[in-house]
């Protein structure tokens, strides 16, 4: 009778044993599975997030190498880095929102005693700008000309801008 016993647990340990390596198995199975979905979509996304930043990049000094040129001067061999020239450019503009009547680049005066501050700038090459502005309530855009002049100054000059209906 002991002997029985002891051969009926020892028959139950090792079912016990496949079935739980059974499941196990095939748990691991199913992890890698969804693991390798997952990875590929995520793979997926960062592609297209790439490609997404890639177009948007294409108008911007950062990458345009033809506008980075401009910037050297041939007879000096003078070169202002662009690394160095977006931040200047981007300060001297955003310094003119401290102006009592607002920033004048953005092509318009005080609408109801409000302002209208620049908030966000981006240069697209060696000669334009685009930035967002507003004065709390109205929003709108503007396109700029700038000038790099050789004592290292910059100049404005707006092209046009437009406000967006409320």
């Amino acid at each position: 009778m002991k002997k029985s016993i002891l051969l009926y647990v020892l028959i139950i340990l090792v079912l016990t044993n496949l079935f739980t390596y059974m499941f196990l198995n095939s748990q691991v199975k199913f992890e890698q599975k969804n693991y390798d979905n997952l990875a590929k979509k995520m793979e997926d996304t960062i592609n297209s997030y790439l490609l997404k930043n890639a177009d948007a990049a294409y108008f911007s000094l950062e990458t345009n190498d033809r506008a980075q040129e401009y910037f050297v001067n041939d007879n000096t061999g003078k070169y202002f880095p662009y690394e160095k020239l977006i931040p200047y450019v981007k300060d001297k503009l955003m310094d003119l929102n401290t102006n009592p009547n607002g920033n004048p680049y953005t092509g318009y005066d005080k609408i109801d005693d409000k302002k209208f501050i620049i908030n966000k700038i981006k240069v697209l090459n060696h000669r334009w700008i685009i930035a967002d502005f507003s004065n709390g309530d109205i929003w709108g855009e503007t396109l700029l000309k700038y000038f790099v002049n050789d004592d290292e100054t910059v100049s404005f000059e707006l092209i046009q801008s437009l406000i967006y209906q409320k």
